[in-house]
C-alpha cells in the first residue's frame, strides 16, 4: 500500500516527475524501476514489516511446527483483531505527529461502561455498545479542546488520561471488581464463536479482489482525463491476480480448522475503510497534509483545528470498540482491562507496522500489519514454552529495529530530495 506523500519541494516533485516519465516510456518495467528507485530514496513502505514476518515465520516454524499450522494461524488473526482496532486509532495520531498514551485506560473504561450498563442496569446489548462507543468519542473530543484550544501537549492530556481513566475504570466496576458478560449476549458470541462458512468466504474473497480493481480501474481512468500518468494497468491486473491467489489460498488453508473468524474480518473492513478515506478522501490528504507540515497546511486553507479534533475523536472511538471486542473476547471486563500492555501493544504495532513516528506517512495497513507481527511474536513464543519476560524484551527490540528504520529512511529521503 503506497504511502502519500506530502512534501511540496521542488525536489520532491522533480522526482515524482521523473518516476511518472520512466514508467511512461517503459510500462511495466519503468514502474518495477520506479519502485527500486523509491526504495533507494528511502521509500521503504511496508517492506521492513513484511520480510520481518517472513523471517518470524521461518524462525518460528523451523523451533516448533505447530506455528504455521491453520489452528495457530487462526487464533493470530482472532485474538490480534481487538488490539489492532485501537492500534489503527493510534496510526491516525501518529500521521498528525501526536502521540496518545491512554488508547489502553479509554477501551478499558469504555467496555466497563458497557458491561456495566449491561449487568446491573438490565440495559440490552446495543444501547450498552453505543454507550460505550459514546464515552469514547466523547473523551476524544475533550482530548481536542485541551489541544486546540486550550494548547496542552498530546503526550500530557493522554498521560493524564492514562491515570484518570484507569482510576474512572476502577469507580465504574465499584466493589464488584470484574463484571462478567451475559452467557447469551451476542458479543460474546461474536467475538469468539463466529466463522464464516467456505461459502461465504470465498464470496468475500471475491468481493475483494472486484472491489481492489474496481478502485485501481477508478484512478486509472482519473488520472487519464486529468492528463497525468496513470498506474500501469498489467501492474494493477498482476496484484489482482496476485491478491486472489494469496487469499484464496489462505482462506482454504484457514479453513482446514475453523476459517475466517468475525473478528478480524471486521478488523480487516475497518482498515480497508479507514485506508480509503485516507488516500481517496480530501480529509485524508488534509490528514496527510497537516502532519507532513501544519503551517504549509495552515496557509492553504485546511482548517488544521478540525482535522485535530475529527483524528482525537476517531482515536478513542476506535480505542473504545477495541476495549468493547477485548471484552467479548474475554467475556469479561475486570480492573486490569486496558492495563500498560494493551497501551503499549497498541502503540507499537503502529509504528512496527511502518507509521513514521514524524508525522505525514504511513498507511491504515500499518495497524494490521504490525498487530501481527506482534501477535506472531508472541505466539511463537508461548509455542516454545518461553518466559513472559523474554517477550516483552523481544517486542522492545522489535520496535527499537523499527524506529531505527523509520529514521534511517527518513534521513535517506531528506539526502534524496524525497521529503
Amino acid at each position: 500500500m503506497s504511502e502519500v506523500k506530502t512534501d511540496g519541494t521542488a525536489s520532491a516533485i522533480a522526482a515524482d516527475a521523473s518516476d511518472e516519465r520512466l514508467i511512461r516510456s517503459q510500462g511495466l518495467a519503468g514502474a518495477v524501476s520506479a519502485f527500486l528507485n523509491r526504495v533507494r530514496g528511502g521509500e521503504l513502505g511496508m517492506i521492513p514489516v513484511i520480510v520481518g514476518l517472513v523471517v518470524i515465520a521461518i524462525v518460528f516454524q523451523l523451533n516448533e511446527p505447530t506455528f504455521l499450522s491453520s489452528r495457530n494461524l487462526v487464533s493470530i488473526m482472532q485474538f490480534a483483531a481487538p488490539v489492532g482496532v485501537i492500534s489503527l486509532g493510534i496510526v491516525l495520531v501518529l500521521l498528525l505527529g501526536e502521540i496518545d498514551l491512554s488508547v489502553g485506560s479509554v477501551s478499558g473504561f469504555s467496555a466497563a461502561s458497557m458491561a456495566v450498563l449491561m449487568d446491573s442496569h438490565g440495559w440490552s446489548l446495543i444501547p450498552a455498545l453505543i454507550v460505550g462507543m459514546l464515552v469514547g468519542t466523547a473523551i476524544g473530543c475533550l482530548y481536542s479542546v485541551l489541544f486546540v484550544w486550550v494548547g496542552v501537549p498530546s503526550f500530557v492530556f493522554s498521560l493524564a488520561g492514562l491515570l484518570a481513566f484507569q482510576g474512572a475504570l476502577l469507580y465504574v466496576l465499584g466493589d464488584k471488581g470484574t463484571v462478567v458478560l451475559p452467557q447469551d449476549s451476542g458479543l460474546r458470541s461474536f467475538a469468539r464463536d463466529k466463522f464464516l462458512s467456505d461459502g461465504q468466504a470465498y464470496v468475500l474473497l471475491v468481493i475483494i479482489v472486484a472491489a481492489y480493481l474496481a478502485v485501481n480501474l477508478m484512478t486509472i481512468r482519473r488520472r487519464k482525463a486529468a492528463g497525468l500518468t496513470p498506474p500501469s494497468l498489467v501492474a494493477v491486473l498482476i496484484k489482482a491476480g496476485l491478491l486472489l491467489v494469496g487469499l484464496g489460498f489462505l482462506t482454504y488453508y484457514l479453513g482446514i480448522d475453523r476459517g475466517w473468524s468475525y473478528l478480524p474480518v471486521l478488523f480487516a473492513l475497518l482498515v480497508f475503510l479507514m485506508d480509503l478515506a485516507l488516500r481517496r478522501t480530501t480529509w485524508g490528504r488534509h490528514v496527510f497534509a497537516v502532519g507532513g507540515n501544519e503551517e504549509a497546511a495552515r496557509r492553504s486553507g485546511i482548517k488544521v483545528p478540525a482535522i485535530y479534533a475529527s483524528v482525537f475523536a476517531l482515536c478513542s472511538t476506535f480505542a473504545a470498540l477495541g476495549g468493547i471486542l477485548i471484552a467479548g473476547q474475554l467475556t469479561s471486563v475486570s480492573q486490569s482491562s486496558g492495563t500498560t500492555d494493551t497501551n503499549l501493544t497498541a502503540i507499537a504495532a503502529a509504528v512496527i507496522g511502518g507509521t513514521s513516528l514524524f508525522g505525514g506517512r504511513g498507511s491504515a495497513w500499518s495497524a494490521m500489519l504490525g498487530i501481527i507481527v506482534l501477535q506472531a511474536i508472541q505466539s511463537g513464543l508461548n509455542l516454545m514454552n518461553v518466559d513472559s519476560s523474554i517477550r516483552f524484551i523481544v517486542t522492545g527490540a522489535v520496535l527499537l529495529l523499527a524506529v531505527a528504520i523509520d529514521s534511517v529512511s527518513r534521513k535517506a529521503r531528506t539526502s534524496s530530495g524525497r521529503g
